[in-house]
């Protein structure tokens, strides 16, 4: 399981996981729209908040957030059929959500992918172009309390200075592990 602040890397980072390791990606589900170059099915499924709320009532999650105003889940069936078949499978999620997965699944091994500092989270924010400014102030508020209970909640932190090397580390761990 991966998470991390918005900005900090940790999409390109899974991609490139996926590329590498023998690993398969749970696609969440959001109210968010789509980003440019997002699909549905491959990056989220994109759904109404009236069937988000209806997947929350029937117990179809293992961990649901709300992150900047917008619902986020991971539908649990797919994960439980992929662990009770034996396959690795890696999830993308928000802290929030984090949490959750700590409780249902204490076994899970969690990573978090932190920024090297407030400072360049919000250049790599504003460098996407598809963020407001709201939005920018939101995310770096939300990071500074993320990455404050960080070393908590997770088995490892993985700041992502270097790309290269932060892939690398993520690499050398789960391999390891």
């Amino acid at each position: 399981m991966v998470s991390g602040p918005s900005g900090s890397g940790k999409s390109t980072i899974v991609k490139e996981l996926l590329d590498r390791l023998d690993v398969e990606f749970s696609v969440s589900v959001t109210t968010r729209l789509p980003r440019p170059g997002e699909r549905h099915g491959q990056h989220y499924n994109f759904i109404s908040r009236r069937d988000f709320e209806k997947m929350i009532e029937n117990d179809e999650l293992l961990e649901w957030a709300i992150y900047n105003n917008r619902f986020y889940g991971t539908p649990a069936a797919p994960i439980d059929e992929a662990l009770a078949a034996g396959r690795d499978i890696l999830l993308e999620i928000e802290i929030q959500g984090a949490r959750q997965v700590r409780e249902h699944k204490p076994d899970a091994v969690m990573f978090f992918i932190s920024p090297p500092s407030l400072d360049e989270l919000e250049v790599r924010l504003r460098r996407r172009g598809d963020t407001s400014e709201e939005d920018i102030e939101d995310r770096l508020q939300i990071a500074e309390s993320e990455i404050a209970e960080a070393p908590e909640l997770f088995d490892h932190v993985v700041v992502n200075e270097n790309l290269d090397q932060a892939i690398s580390d993520m690499m050398g761990l789960i391999t390891a592990g």
